[in-house]
């Protein structure tokens, strides 16, 4: 059995399992709803405050599949209780952003601002401390779309190894290489 998709989802206060239609699971919980279609190889019950899944075969797919529904189970029982939140760090001379409503305004270093329109369900914050790089804070439920714009944000100005200028997470490492070395 696979050791990810055995594990109970614990279900915190206030969070509920829905079944809208065949097929589809909803979690709903204090912060929002979210859905995700499930595959019919997939049962999932209910019992004492956690979600347990099952696999009806034992295929390889199925197998695979039992293990991946279990981890989006979770990250959606964790976005609608607690949300999720990722910052990314602009490093470089001159690099700003700053928030109008869902769009977010980013220079880059490029002739041009970048005028990156958020979707509804991602809030944002820009954060400018004066002597520190600027700050982009992520937040929302939905795990795999606050990665999606991360690494969206993060391919508009990519990290180059011999400055290590560009956008990055917060406390993402960056491998350095050594520049060019006049010779004797």
């Amino acid at each position: 059995m696979s050791r990810i998709g055995k594990k109970p989802i614990p279900l915190p206060e206030g969070t509920a399992l829905l079944r809208p239609a065949s097929g589809v699971i909803g979690i709903q919980g204090p912060k929002g709803t979210l859905y995700q279609p499930v595959h019919d190889a997939i049962a999932i019950a209910v019992d004492e405050g956690s979600i347990t899944l099952a696999r009806r075969t034992n295929q390889k797919a199925h197998k695979s599949l039992h293990g991946l529904y279990r981890a989006l189970l979770a990250n959606m029982v964790t976005g609608v209780s607690t949300g999720f939140k990722q910052t990314l760090e602009l490093v470089g001379v001159g690099y700003k952003a700053s928030v109008q409503k869902q769009v977010l305004e980013l220079s880059l270093g490029y002739s041009h601002v970048i005028y990156f329109v958020l979707p509804a369900e991602v809030h944002v914050e820009a954060e400018a401390t004066k002597g520190k790089n600027p700050l982009i804070h992520l937040m929302g439920i939905d795990k795999a779309l606050i990665g999606q714009v991360a690494a969206k944000l993060k391919s508009l100005r990519k990290v180059e190894p011999y400055k290590g200028k560009g956008v990055r997470l917060l406390g993402e490492y960056v491998r350095r290489k050594a520049g060019k070395t006049a010779t004797k």
